[in-house]
């Protein structure tokens, strides 16, 4: 595959201090992109960009660090006013950060399950406001690193929370399923991925033995790139464009999730 240059490109990848963000990080930023890396707090943020500087030999002024813990959405939306403030133009939004839900039902201070505002609400409110960004030029786009286990997951309309029965593979699952169903949204072009499954702090979720992260993050870079073409709501596992789980493209399902996220999030539908 030839490898075009991206040094016009500014990228923002969230989770970008460890895994597969990390090492999404490294491989836009060796071919030339502007990288706004995003961390849970400055220390972690700050330290993931020094690592590409001494390991990767990165150039270091086109590394930027950003932090937001994305338990709490007050800092997520301090992230996005500070991106629209520092860079008015953004190409991709690459919504990586994700974890594992826990074994007990964890709600954070803004009142949502664990899993489902850091992989999926979080990432919602995120590229609400940063749509001016993405917008300004024609060819903006959003990457959901997503998740195959999103087949088997459901979203509970009337209990997103799962309060009433919670089981940390279905709320992560869910948390996927909207992650996916998100990039139909006709607002941003988006597509969602799958990077394969890779040896990650989610590995136990999938399997004992996993690709190397840098490979995940290949799938992931490949659709950063504008030469790459994309459909908004396209779903790729890996570098191959496969339908979604049923329905998760229909126009129905990507209302109601707004609604939801809306409700959820407070921002004004």
């Amino acid at each position: 595959m030839s490898v075009s240059d991206l040094s016009s490109r500014t990228v923002l990848v969230t989770g970008a201090t460890s895994g597969i963000g990390y090492q999404t990080a490294r491989l836009l930023a060796e071919r030339g992109a502007t990288v706004l890396v995003h961390g849970r707090t400055a220390e972690e943020a700050h330290a993931a960009t020094d690592r590409l500087v001494t390991l990767a030999d990165v150039d270091g002024s086109r590394l930027c660090a950003f932090a937001a813990d994305f338990t709490r959405l007050e800092e997520v939306e301090q992230l996005a006013a500070r991106v629209l403030a520092e860079h008015p133009h953004l190409d991709v939004l690459v919504n990586n950060a994700g974890m594992a839900a826990p074994e007990r039902h964890t709600v954070t201070p803004d009142g949502n399950e664990i899993a489902f505002q850091v992989n999926f609400l979080a990432h919602y409110l995120l590229t609400h406001l940063l749509e001016p960004a993405l917008t300004t030029d024609p060819g903006g786009r959003v990457v959901n690193v997503s998740s195959s286990l999103h087949r088997t997951g459901s979203i509970q309309w009337n209990d997103p929370n799962r309060t009433r029965r919670y089981s940390r593979l279905a709320a992560y699952a869910q948390s996927q399923l909207a992650l996916t169903v998100f990039a139909a949204d006709a607002r941003v072009t988006a597509v969602s991925v799958h990077p394969g499954i890779c040896t990650t702090s989610l590995l136990p979720l999938y399997a004992h033995e996993g690709v190397s992260p840098a490979e995940g993050a290949a799938h992931v870079v490949r659709l950063c790139d504008p030469a790459v073409e994309i459909v908004n709501g396209a779903y790729y596992d890996r570098d191959h464009r496969v339908e979604p789980a049923a329905g998760a493209s229909e126009e129905r399902t990507v209302k109601r999730l707004n609604k939801l996220a809306d409700l959820l999030v407070g921002q004004p539908a």
